[in-house]
């Protein structure tokens, strides 16, 4: 039990003052007070460790009270009954705390990042840097790795699914549990609060077809495109998948360095993001989406992409770009930007085009596997004179005041 009270503490400080000197309360099991003459104090605890005298300080008497200062006395006693010495322990503990206030998730997903660099292929680094910037560091960047927990992270994407993206939430989870695991490796962390993420995920919603118009909607479309006021680079990408139903992905991370606008034509190499499969294509484009880009080169030509991102220009156009423009203009839940691909399939179906050649041009299949006369090329001069027509019409569309124009094959289509 210890020994001092609040009358002895009184007095000591009224002593020091009086007698201009330090004054020294023991309350037992080695604690002490420190009572000093400028009206201030301090907790020590004075021990042998090794054979050596040690001191451990407890901090201020106006921050600490002696009941506090006891419990810590105690626990002091106790590390030494098992051998341990307290200094060690209190310096121990002071590094656990500033590395764990160190390894933030937005320091170990970098690192994560880096290690990974080099195994990745670029569609995949590209990817995993998109999520990361966008949904993954906002909200954890500066979270100690050892704070977060598994509902922390299950909050994060729960608000990717309320955009409707699980399948980016369904990649976050498993890359914020590699992230962790990763941290775990290099002594960042000692739990995994991802390991349980996909066991309270929300169920995937049945996939259905992309909302798109049909051909005799499309007038209306090209209307509210006309009339459209928000960035050419949007309007740009809405009519470059028009002119050519490549993916989204690919149309908004399109590269100045994959176009040939003299020989009109956007090479796409094995292994790029957004491919699915990451199959190479070739894509021709008509004149009408060369004069566009020729345009655009003005506003984002020294740049990588094409369709560059709104607040920052180094990265490409945001997934919801698109759909935001199509909102705009009345186009929300009637079409989506991968449901331009099944409209233009659709359209050069009934218009009598070989399937063979509206295939290639979605991107279905390997073109490695192509046999026969087409196999080099993919059906290149044949889709090119396909989507050349099917720009004109477009544009003959747009051009008569966005009126229906009458659906039908055109001779000489299929060869």
């Amino acid at each position: 039990m210890g020994k001092l009270t609040d009358n002895a503490i009184k007095g000591a400080f009224a002593r020091a003052r009086r007698e201009q000197r330090m004054v020294r309360l023991a309350d037992g099991g080695w604690l002490t007070l420190l009572v000093l003459p400028n009206g201030t104090a301090r907790w020590q605890q004075r021990y042998r460790y090794g054979g050596k005298e040690r001191t451990v300080s407890y901090g201020s008497f106006a921050e600490v009270s002696l009941a506090e200062a006891r419990t810590r006395a105690e626990k002091a006693r106790a590390l030494l009954r098992d051998g341990i010495d307290p200094v060690e322990q209190r310096r121990a503990d002071k590094a656990e705390k500033r590395r764990i206030v160190e390894n933030t998730f937005g320091a170990a997903a970098q690192q994560w990042f880096d290690f990974n660099l080099p195994r990745w292929k670029p569609a995949t680094s590209e990817k995993v840097r998109q999520y990361l910037d966008k949904d993954l560091l906002p909200p954890l960047r500066l979270r100690p790795l050892a704070n977060i927990t598994t509902q922390e992270l299950d909050d994060v994407m729960k608000r990717i699914e309320k955009r409707g993206a699980h399948n980016v939430a369904k990649k976050s989870r498993q890359w914020c549990k590699s992230i962790f695991r990763y941290g775990i490796a290099k002594g960042m962390t000692k739990d995994n609060p991802a390991d349980l993420l996909g066991d309270i995920a929300d169920a995937m919603p049945e996939s259905t077809n992309y909302a798109h118009l049909t051909f005799e909607e499309l007038p209306e479309l090209l209307r509210a495109l006309d009339r459209y006021e928000g960035s050419p680079l949007t309007k740009g990408a809405i009519w470059l998948a028009l002119w050519t139903a490549n993916r989204p992905g690919i149309t908004r991370t399109l590269r100045w360095s994959e176009l040939d606008l003299d020989d009109a034509l956007w090479t796409i190499e094995k292994g790029r993001d957004g491919m699915k499969r990451g199959y190479a294509h070739l894509t021709p484009l008509p004149t009408q989406a060369i004069t566009m880009l020729r345009d655009l080169r003005k506003i984002s030509g020294t740049f990588e992409h094409v369709f560059i991102g709104r607040n920052d220009p180094r990265q490409p156009m945001s997934d919801a770009a698109v759909a935001k423009a199509l909102a705009t203009m009345g186009f929300k839940g009637r079409q989506t930007a991968h449901g331009f691909r099944h409209l233009v399939s659709t359209a050069l179906n009934e218009r009598g085009y070989q399937a063979d050649w509206v295939e290639r041009q979605l991107a279905h299949g390997d073109p490695d596997k192509i046999r026969g006369t087409y196999n080099k090329a993919a059906y290149l001069e044949p889709r090119r004179q396909m989507m050349q027509q099917w720009a004109d019409l477009l544009e003959s569309i747009q051009n008569s005041g966005g009126n229906v124009m009458p659906l039908r094959k055109e001779s000489g289509k299929r060869r």
